[in-house]
């Protein structure tokens, strides 16, 4: 099942305290990027982050998915109502996060 525009729009409605975040659209599902990096995504409208150590300090209870068959575990976010806490994990797990690979250059 693919996520919903609407569902998308309001997990970025309550990430709009932070600078810089997005979602990008990909195959029915969404990635959520914080400040050029990917933190998570959207799937089958849940929020899952990676699971960085301070994700899982952050959200120690926190249950560990699969976005989709065959992918790494991410940690689900629940309590996506609390403005505060989404906001301070995207914040404690910035760091740990990869840094996004460099683009192919165009063959001339």
């Amino acid at each position: 099942m693919a996520s919903s525009k609407e569902y998308v729009q309001f997990i970025l409605e309550q990430l709009s305290n932070l600078e810089e975040v997005s979602a990008r659209a990909m195959m029915g599902e969404y990635l959520i990027y914080y400040r050029g990096k990917v933190a998570g995504g959207i799937y089958d409208n849940r929020l899952l982050v990676k699971p960085t150590a301070s994700a899982i300090a952050y959200l120690p209870h926190a249950v560990l998915e699969h976005p989709y068959a065959n992918a790494k575990e991410m940690l689900l976010v629940e309590d996506v109502d609390d403005r505060a806490l989404l906001a301070g994990l995207f914040r404690a797990m910035y760091e740990e996060l990869p840094a996004p690979k460099p683009k192919p250059k165009k063959k001339k």
